[in-house]
């Protein structure tokens, strides 16, 4: 059996293949995608989603964004979905329904959550 911390990395970097071939159509990727569903602010993508990226890639996510029409900023440093954009998410929506669905082929909803629980566990006894 290989270590936990190859199949972390395998399925992180599936997920990102995945969810960036799917969505490149709407000209989003995975890190685009939750900065749309994740951000109010600058520095609420910047807090939240600091696992996942780090700051230049946030920040270039954000402009992304804001350039595509996706979102706007209601005052400086904050973000807000754009009429177009918020039509747009929702068909986004069905399609990352479809991954998640995919994604859990043969995966009962109680093995997804001692899953994540363990994985969250596994977190917290490593950032002390």
């Amino acid at each position: 059996m290989k270590p936990i911390g190859y199949w972390l990395n395998r399925t992180d970097q599936a997920l990102t293949r995945y969810m960036d071939t799917m969505l490149g159509e709407f000209g989003l990727t995975r890190i685009a995608w939750q900065v749309l569903n994740v951000g109010k602010s600058d520095a609420e993508v910047l807090s939240v989603l600091s696992a996942n990226a780090d700051a230049a890639t946030l920040t270039a996510a954000i402009e992304t964004v804001l350039s595509d029409g996706w979102a706007h900023r209601p005052a400086p440093g904050e973000l807000a979905l754009t009429a177009e954009g918020a039509e747009r998410l929702a068909v986004v929506a069905e399609r990352v329904d479809a991954f998640r669905e995919l994604s859990m082929l043969g995966i009962s909803r109680d093995d997804y959550r001692t899953a994540v629980q363990v994985l969250e566990r596994m977190a917290r006894n490593l950032e002390g």
